[in-house]
């Protein structure tokens, strides 16, 4: 990886920082507001007229795929598979996208040809019959951005500096604000003039976001893009030493215990959306908010509360009391139960009526400051961690937990309507604290084979 280009700074970071930043921002504008209208697009609309003899490519062959496995379900329960497919195979891809780039691409050309597939990916979301072709554009376009986009964060600090956590705090803000808003612009464009219009204003996203990255380029630092494949090759080719095993090994198991957390945390934008749409009062003084809106509290949390907790870990620090990043995962997890206790009080208290957007708002905080003891610390601990040489594959292992748990998110949630309430949101936080109890028993070991420091 580069060293670090410090001399010129803006707020104590190297410049490239912040073209990754607003790279990543538009990205995510792009991904949330598609995200937004998938589930009640599949459930709403697109699904039942398939069923009613409209034709969408490859709608028979999914179905029969998934009710051969699973049995006859409802239009609810098959669009959940679906959205858990979709949203895990975008976290599948990374894994090869990362090989890919550490092999032959470089970091920067699979950056590229990343965001351009993901661009066709949301501009077809607005031809109906081509929504199946539009998602496999996603999928293989997220496997090439979402990994490099990352581990370039990393690439900009020498190792053991100190203010890498903080950078991939800043990142995630970047992701999150582009998330702020995308529920805003193509949540209401979708569900008040059309589905294809919110679409196509993730596509818009898209392309603002590698027009970004490209005018930015100049400020970047040359990863791995100019190395020759032969050299490439030779590096990859290298066997790993007993010490790059032990923590490859010891990082590959802690990606793998979060697939429960991600199981649960992925919900958001499946069944906690329809409790969103269907048992959620939006009425507020005659306006009838849109439920997508729903979706931009969790990014709105992080933005402003990923600094305060940047702050409370360098003061934890100072006085030599900062978790391990295990035993930061586990409280991540133990937040997760918390805010699906709440929904599981929110579902006795409601019953079949509507209730009151706080019970949401309140779990979906909880939830989040779980994900920013998890998400953004495991981004960094990659990056500090695993041997130089497969650096991307393995940030591709940390995506690859977030497939698995994100299909966990779409089986979990095709029993929404099958199971009360109450022990659905009960069930889902038994699944969230099953990772944490894991991070606390095996911290130690962990922390003996990534290093004290971690």
């Amino acid at each position: 990886m580069a060293q670090a280009t410090a001399e010129k700074t803006f707020f104590g970071h190297p410049r490239p920082l912040f073209t990754l930043f607003l790279t990543e921002m538009w990205e995510r504008f792009s991904y949330y507001g598609m995200r937004a209208l998938l589930v009640l697009y599949m459930t709403k609309y697109l699904f039942i007229e398939a069923q009613n003899g409209r034709h969408i490519w490859g709608f028979e062959t999914i179905q029969s795929m998934i009710v051969s496995m699973f049995g006859p379900m409802s239009t609810q329960a098959l669009s959940s598979q679906v959205y858990g497919l979709y949203t895990g195979l975008v976290y599948f891809t990374p894994f090869i996208g990362g090989m890919i780039a550490d092999r032959y691409w470089g970091q920067r050309r699979a950056v590229y040809v990343g965001g351009i597939l993901m661009a066709i990916g949301h501009f077809l979301m607005a031809v109906e019959s081509l929504f199946f072709p539009a998602l496999m554009f996603l999928i293989l376009g997220n496997g090439f951005f979402k990994p490099n986009i990352s581990t370039q964060v990393g690439g900009l600090y020498p190792q053991g500096d100190k203010r890498r956590d903080g950078a991939y705090t800043l990142f995630y803000m970047g992701i999150n604000l582009g998330a702020i808003f995308s529920p805003l612009v193509c949540g209401t464009l979708g569900q008040k003039v059309g589905w294809h219009w919110g679409f196509g204003a993730a596509g818009v996203g898209m392309i603002i976001g590698l027009l970004t990255y490209h005018f930015g380029g100049k400020n970047l630092p040359e990863v791995m893009n100019k190395k020759s494949i032969q050299e490439i090759e030779a590096k990859a080719h290298q066997p790993l030493t007993k010490s790059e095993w032990t923590r490859t090994w010891a990082l590959t198991f802690l990606c793998l215990v979060t697939i429960f957390f991600w199981g649960v945390y992925e919900q958001q934008g499946n069944t906690l959306q329809l409790w969103a749409d269907q048992s959620t009062d939006w009425n507020f003084f005659g306006f009838n908010i849109p439920s997508t809106w729903y979706q931009s509290f969790n990014p709105l949390v992080i933005v402003f509360f990923a600094p305060v907790l940047d702050r409370v870990w360098a003061w934890q620090s100072r006085r030599n009391q900062e978790p391990s990043t295990a035993m930061k995962m586990a409280i991540g997890c133990f937040l997760g139960t918390a805010a699906l206790l709440i929904m599981y009080l929110a579902a006795k208290a409601v019953g079949g009526g509507q209730g009151s957007v706080l019970w949401l708002l309140g779990s979906t905080f909880m939830l989040t400051i779980g994900e920013l003891y998890i998400s953004p610390i495991g981004l960094s601990l990659v990056t500090k961690v695993a041997p130089a040489k497969i650096v991307s594959m393995m940030m591709g292992v940390w995506f690859l937990a977030t497939f698995f748990g994100n299909y966990v998110a779409g089986w979990i949630g095709s029993y929404y309507e099958k199971m009360p309430k109450n022990e659905f949101f009960l069930f889902l936080a038994v699944l969230a604290l099953v990772p944490g109890i894991l991070f606390v028993l095996s911290h130690k070991g962990l922390n003996k084979s990534l290093g004290k420091d971690i």
